[in-house]
């Protein structure tokens, strides 16, 4: 069994946060949409898209999965 430190639970949630941001605005740049048009899609605002492409928030699943299928 592998016990983590609270600094390397941070980390991994840190760069796991910040990966997933800027996978996000790849796809949604590959996709020919801008953050306020994708924040539409999914019911949500430009300000939390951005915080999430910037890895500034957290994403839950659900609209992870939102994000997905937009």
């Amino acid at each position: 069994m592998i016990d983590f430190t609270k600094e390397e639970i941070e980390q991994i949630k840190k760069e796991t946060t910040i990966n997933v941001g800027k996978n996000i605005k790849k796809y949604r740049e590959l996709k020919g949409l801008n953050q306020s048009e994708l924040a539409a899609i999914i019911q949500s605002d430009r300000q939390y898209q951005y915080k999430i492409e910037n890895g500034k928030v957290g994403i839950s699943l659900a609209k992870l999965a939102l994000i997905a299928k937009a």
